[in-house]
């Protein structure tokens, strides 16, 4: 989600510069072209003057200075939580790293829950920290068929070379429990 929300927000920002430097160079042609006349678009000589009678003091300037540093510790924020969810594996050698998705490794999962008996589906989460199975079977309650599950995913990530074990949740839905 982070990955998402940061990338849509780069492509915002890159429009936003894109369509400001076409801006400046339709102001700057038609200064070259016209330099008796008003500018095209922007009213750059009325916005020279006020800011000209500003201070570093004044209101306007804090409160701009204000916005700007929140947004820059929100973008800052978000970059960070937007920082690589890679698995890792154990080093076959010394200078090789290993890393996997959590994508991969829940589709490894999920295979092998999937191929269980009286699994009717199953939606399978992984990152490095936890693997979340959430399956549905008509045939067996959660009683029968968690323990199961349990042991196949542990099984899976046995043959795994992961640094860190995960943790495991599994929730069966079953009509048979309710």
């Amino acid at each position: 989600m982070m990955r998402i929300l940061v990338r849509l927000l780069s492509t915002l920002l890159g429009l936003a510069v894109a369509a400001g430097g076409a801006l400046l160079a339709l102001e700057v042609g038609w200064a070259w072209w016209q330099p008796d006349k008003e500018p095209l678009l922007v009213p750059w000589p009325r916005w020279k003057s006020a800011i000209a009678e500003l201070d570093w003091t004044s209101t306007p300037v804090r409160i701009t200075a204000g916005v700007a540093l929140l947004a820059g510790l929100v973008l800052l924020l978000l970059a960070l939580g937007a920082g690589d969810r890679a698995v890792r594996m154990t080093d076959p050698a010394d200078g090789i790293t290993v890393n996997t998705s959590p994508r991969a490794l829940a589709r490894l999962i999920g295979l092998a829950v999937r191929a269980e008996d009286n699994v009717r589906g199953a939606s399978v989460t992984a990152s490095s920290r936890r693997v979340r199975v959430r399956a549905t079977s008509r045939l067996e309650t959660e009683e029968q068929l968690r323990p199961r599950l349990l042991e196949t995913v542990a099984g899976v990530l046995d043959d795994l070379p992961l640094q860190r074990r995960p943790k495991v949740s599994v929730v069966v839905d079953s009509p048979k429990d309710r």
